[in-house]
């Protein structure tokens, strides 16, 4: 029974972490390159209701997911736009398209899916992966999950290679460093900066789209509930380092599988609190890692040559 319960802890939590590991990688890359996108949480609630509604439309979660991506990438476009090439605020930019996307999915569900919220919309079944799958416990956790988790994993380690090991890598870190030593070196600025920006967007709709097409096959009103500010938490915890922050994600992940697996394990805590757990966590985790690590130097910081 113990087993049992661990192995469905275990596959709850990297269920639960992935749409944070998406939207925190492309997060990752954007602000090693001095971008920061407080819009994450509103990119992410794009991608999943267009992700539902595109499936629902369709009657296709992969052209569902098409959409959601598509929809999050014009977010992240506008967003770079203000960003890069006029210089505002990122913090006030991104705190507008939240309340932004937050208002436009919410009118938008009700008209769309108003009568029928309550049915399930096409997604993404689990899969089993071939022998693997068969093993004891270990192939219940972590290789019958749905294909979406591979691919998020799958990007996670393409996205840490490329930073570690590829001229691209190195001109993101030059950029949200030293943005005019890198200009002086020849480095595209803001070639960089959107692409950037471009890659937190279609990640971001990656998450919010899993939220809706991978995990609960429809859509509610704010479903992603913080998981972007959760991305943006993961990566300052993870010190801008794509394993540690691969590791928040798991953990906050792990926070909120506790509020499922706690109650049918018989423990008696206060619902409230198991709510708020992953918050709390994500609160000690930034308060921990101040004065401990150190953001790129030109983070949220427009560049002007000259």
């Amino acid at each position: 029974m113990i087993a049992e319960h661990l192995a469905l802890f275990v596959a709850s939590s990297l269920r639960l972490a992935m749409p944070l590991v998406f939207a925190s990688t492309g997060e990752l890359v954007s602000e090693r390159a001095g971008v920061l996108n407080l819009s994450l949480e509103g990119m992410m609630l794009t991608g999943a209701f267009f992700g539902a509604w595109g499936s629902w439309s369709t009657n296709d979660p992969l052209l569902g997911l098409l959409i959601g991506v598509l929809a999050a990438l014009i977010v992240a476009l506008v967003q770079a736009w203000l960003s890069v090439s006029v210089g505002a605020n990122q913090l006030v930019v991104g705190i507008g398209f939240n309340i932004l996307a937050l208002g436009a999915t919410t009118l938008l569900y009700r008209e769309v899916f108003g009568a029928l919220s309550r049915d399930a919309i096409p997604g993404f079944g689990k899969w089993h992966v071939p022998v693997l799958g068969d093993l004891p416990w270990m192939g219940t956790a972590l290789f019958q999950q749905t294909g979406l988790v591979y691919l998020g994993l799958g990007l996670l380690l393409v996205t840490w290679l490329a930073l570690d090991q590829t001229a691209w890598g190195l001109a993101i870190k030059a950029v949200g460093e030293e943005p005019r030593a890198a200009d002086q070196a020849g480095v595209a600025i803001r070639r960089i900066r959107y692409g950037a920006v471009l890659f937190a967007g279609g990640m971001a709709g990656l998450g919010g789209a899993f939220v809706s097409l991978g995990d609960i096959h429809t859509f509610t009103e704010n479903m992603t509930n913080g998981a972007g500010y959760l991305a943006i938490t993961a990566v300052i915890f993870g010190a801008w380092r794509p394993g540690k922050t691969f590791l928040a994600c798991l953990l906050f992940g792990a926070a909120t599988a506790l509020q499922f697996q706690l109650p049918d394990m018989g423990v008696t805590v206060p619902t409230t609190l198991l709510l708020l757990l992953p918050y709390v966590l994500a609160l000690l985790a930034v308060v921990g890692a101040v004065g401990r690590t150190a953001p790129p130097a030109a983070l949220a910081l427009p560049y002007r040559r000259g």
